[in-house]
């Protein structure tokens, strides 16, 4: 089992989604986040006041998987996050030691595969 976690640009979130969805990879959390990578430092003027914006707005995905949909949720961020520009992103694959379903105290691969499957 592993730890997906990819961080795209906000306005490719539901392309995201969209590209996780028909790759069957279902279960995750989305949360908005700020960071500063390899793009450039921007500015913007503000009420008048020209400032220096050190962070820029992203979405991070995190989608615990089982192995063999680890490349599948990979795969289908790539699609759905890449603009070919500075700053689409990264995805961190982490392995995970152990898996819980509260509602039912299923442990393991059966906690991350998605009910009905």
């Amino acid at each position: 089992m592993k730890l997906v976690i990819g961080i795209v640009r906000p306005e490719k979130a539901n392309d995201v989604l969209e590209a996780l969805y028909r790759a069957h990879v279902r279960g995750f959390s989305l949360s908005r986040v700020q960071g500063h990578g390899g793009e450039l430092d921007r500015v913007e003027t503000y009420r008048g006041t020209t400032v220096k914006m050190g962070l820029s707005d992203k979405v991070r995905f995190e989608i615990a998987v089982s192995d063999p949909f680890v490349q599948p949720a990979i795969d289908a961020l790539c699609e759905g996050g890449r603009t070919g520009e500075v700053g689409d992103g990264k995805i961190f694959v982490v392995p995970l030691e152990r898996v819980v379903r509260i509602r039912t105290g299923e442990t393991g691969h059966g906690a991350v595969t998605p009910v009905g499957s």
